[in-house]
């Protein structure tokens, strides 16, 4: 059912291969790209002030509240208000909103001042800007503060064109000396703890990950996660891990991995072996958002179809609360909970001792699924309900009409059965769709989930 990419299992092999011969050949290493290496080297370091002893302690009392906590990664669309409720309830203690761009926060924009809003159970919350202005960004960070936040996120990370083209988000990694002013001209003003968000560089041919890194310590972050792909790969790529441990192992300021975790096991793996403060869940939460409670618990849970169709109502709930249950508010939840389904129709069962094995050759979240159904477990498409395979179908057609049904649904019981009812008279037309190369919905949204 799944297929592994030896070719390029062995190309990421070669790499880190070759990246590890030129650590231990420092004169060897700057070859490649030794005009760069020289211009870069030719800069003056940044002019950078010491934080105030109260912002160090601020910094330090945080990373103990992450350390050790999957998070869930600041979301664009999908980490609006009810779905982060729906991940804290399931165990994540660590949440962040949505990107907002700081500019438009201090206009007073009301879609970007509501990405402030924390939700009551919410434990340890930052919310993310963007910003590329000293002043811009510690004025958004007094209104982070005021909002309740815990801690404000920098991203430079984000690799979509509209924060590109402004100079935000990962375009921010071109620059390296600027970024580290930029992070501690904000850090040193703040009221809270300043935590930024990068990548491993702008392309393949462009990795700084080691210098950003060393340079975000010296300006003051508190903490930096790192998403383990460039600019440029978006979500094209596996993330290099070995790169993120690499990272880790040669810097101290607390440092948290990012990209392609779906399972427990995965997760544990990342915590155990790369000396990391922690791992952040982007799309595995999207999948799974009960994957926090799997972390902490151990195991996989498996939800049966049933039960996976009550916590989606849970998530209907929120959304009902939060945009109000009338036309109106539907119009408003309905720009998120459709869009919910290109990912939950990914879900799989996938217990350790089947896939365990799977996982440590290539990402599960990587993987290319060839039937709704799992060989691997014994499972036929046609053994298996048609609720489940209608939760498994990814057919962008089938969104609407299955949020539909959670929405009017009064109980889980009713929603389940409209949903039987739905798959009786529209799962074999869309199942064809699909097999003929029709609208698949789950791949083509990776650069709107930010993770």
């Amino acid at each position: 059912m799944w297929r592994q990419r030896a070719g390029a299992a062995a190309l990421r092999h070669s790499q880190h291969a070759a990246r590890s011969s030129l650590a231990a050949a420092p004169a060897a290493a700057a070859a490649p790209d030794a005009p760069a290496a020289a211009e870069q080297a030719a800069k003056p370091p940044p002019q950078l002030e010491p934080l105030p002893a109260a912002q160090l302690a601020r910094n330090a009392a945080l990373v103990e509240r992450l350390r050790g906590q999957l998070m869930l990664a600041p979301l664009t669309r999908g980490g609006c208000l009810p779905f982060r409720r729906l991940c804290a309830a399931h165990g994540a203690k660590v949440t962040y909103s949505e990107m907002a761009f700081a500019r438009q926060l201090l206009k007073g924009n009301r879609k970007e001042l509501a990405i402030l809003r924390r939700a009551g159970n919410e434990q340890c919350y930052g919310v993310q800007i963007a910003t590329n202005v000293i002043d811009e960004g510690v004025r958004a960070g007094v209104l982070v503060a005021e909002a309740g936040a815990d801690f404000l996120d920098l991203n430079c990370g984000c690799p979509i064109y509209e924060a590109t083209r402004r100079g935000l988000g990962a375009a921010l990694l071109r620059k390296p000396h600027k970024l580290a002013r930029l992070v501690n001209g904000i850090a040193a003003r703040l009221p809270l703890p300043l935590t930024v968000k990068i990548r491993l560089g702008e392309s393949a041919d462009k990795i700084n990950v080691h210098e950003m890194v060393g340079l975000l310590e010296q300006a003051g972050a508190a903490a930096v996660t790192v998403h383990g792909r460039t600019m440029e790969q978006r979500y094209k790529k596996a993330a290099d891990w070995e790169l993120v441990q690499q990272v880790a192992a040669q810097h101290s300021v607390p440092l948290v991995g990012n990209g392609d975790v779906l399972t427990h096991y995965e997760v544990r793996r990342r915590l155990d072996s790369h000396g990391l403060l922690t791992v952040m869940v982007g799309r595995g939460a999207l999948i799974k958002p009960w994957l926090f409670q799997e972390v902490k618990e151990g195991r996989e849970l498996c939800p049966t179809a049933s039960e996976r169709v009550g916590i989606y109502r849970q998530l209907v709930a929120y959304m009902k609360e939060h945009f109000r249950d009338d036309a109106r508010g539907k119009r408003a939840a309905f720009y998120f909970l459709p869009w919910h389904f290109n990912f939950f129709a990914r879900y799989r069962p996938m217990p350790e001792a089947v896939y365990g094995a799977a996982s440590l050759q290539q990402p599960l979240l990587s993987t290319r699924w060839d039937s709704i159904a799992c060989g691997e477990l014994g499972e036929t498409v046609e053994g298996l309900a048609p609720l489940e395979r209608l939760l498994r179908c990814e057919n962008e057609a089938a969104f609407g009409p299955i949020a539909d049904a959670l929405w009017e649904a009064a109980c889980d019981a009713d929603a389940e059965a409209a949903l039987v009812r739905l798959a009786a008279g529209n799962l074999l037309e869309w199942e064809e769709e699909l097999r003929a190369g029709g609208s698949r919905g789950g791949r083509r949204e990776e650069a709107q989930a930010q993770g």
